[in-house]
């Protein structure tokens, strides 16, 4: 991965010096960067931060739009980009399937599709950039079992914000792919995208049901940056439930340095964005993309580091 990251990194130097003029020769080019994602989600906030970085860097121009779990939205935001004559777009997936015909219509007009964040392998997109959520979701499953916290018969709740999104289901097939053959079962609770409404359902669900949880894997930035509050407010002390999850927000940060979170995943939102532009620039300038995968499960070892990297501290 590594070496794929710095290959990458030279091509993009590369371009930076020697392409920049053909295309200003060329006429202005404009990319599109198209999230499924809620501008509220704090994650989202890094990432069009890396889109604006490559903005400011290149002197394109890139016209962002934030579209919150709709699908026709999405889908007619990618074809307006189409009729503009993009020059490349960059996406994140709402649904698998979902944007797989106008990834095909994008191509037809020789537009190149770069998707991030949230894989779909059978899109035809051009190349992907961002984490492999299925080993991610692996990775909580066996940082759960390594450690001692679940085995054969454990309960494990995993709240998340839109259920049936591609990042829960893909997450969820690589917690299962752990959980399954070791007889760990689980539950996905529907958690929204509105914070005052995360915390009252995850509230009254571990209310419910504290008693046989054994593990929390929070599938979103939002609901693992809601566990201290929640923990607070029904009266369960940090620590006493092992949580793993994503890691993108200051308050996960927090929560990680405090003991109420064990781990969490840094998403790389800011690189993911800046690095997929970069691929629909190098593939729009005839060069082949490839695949790119980020992600990092930290730890309080590690939290300053991360901290540092999203302005928490």
């Amino acid at each position: 991965m590594l070496k794929r990251l710095a290959v990458v990194l030279m091509v993009v130097g590369l371009l930076l010096t020697s392409s920049l003029p053909i295309f200003a020769q060329e006429g202005p080019k404009v990319f599109y960067w198209i999230s499924h994602g809620d501008p509220a989600d704090p994650v989202w906030v890094f990432f069009l931060g890396g889109a604006e970085q490559f903005a400011a860097d290149t002197g394109f121009e890139v016209r962002t739009s934030f579209h919150a779990g709709d699908v026709p939205s999405q889908q007619e935001a990618v074809r307006a980009a189409i009729a503009a004559g993009a020059t490349g777009i960059v996406t994140s997936t709402p649904d698998p399937g979902s944007l797989t015909e106008v990834i095909a219509e994008a191509h037809a007009a020789g537009i190149p599709v770069i998707i991030m964040n949230t894989e779909d392998k059978t899109s035809g997109r051009d190349a992907y950039v961002g984490g492999d959520n299925f080993v991610i979701g692996a990775d909580w499953a066996q940082y759960l079992v390594d450690n001692g916290y679940v085995e054969a018969g454990s309960f494990v709740w995993m709240p998340v914000e839109v259920p049936g999104a591609t990042y829960q289901v893909n997450e969820t097939e690589g917690i299962d792919s752990v959980f399954g053959p070791l007889g760990v079962t689980y539950e996905i609770t529907d958690a929204t995208l509105d914070q005052a409404e995360i915390i009252t359902r995850m509230s009254d669900y571990l209310t419910a049901n504290g008693d046989r949880i054994d593990a929390i894997i929070g599938l979103g930035d939002l609901v693992t940056g809601s566990i201290k509050r929640v923990f607070d407010q029904v009266g369960v002390a940090a620590g006493s439930i092992p949580v793993v999850g994503w890691g993108n927000s200051c308050d996960t940060v927090a929560e990680v340095k405090e003991g109420y979170v064990n781990a969490a995943t840094w998403q790389d939102p800011q690189l993911t964005s800046y690095l997929a532009l970069a691929q629909a620039m190098m593939t729009a300038g005839g060069i082949p993309p490839t695949d790119i995968i980020v992600g990092t499960l930290y730890g309080p070892d590690k939290a300053e580091i991360y901290g540092g990297l999203m302005g928490c501290n």
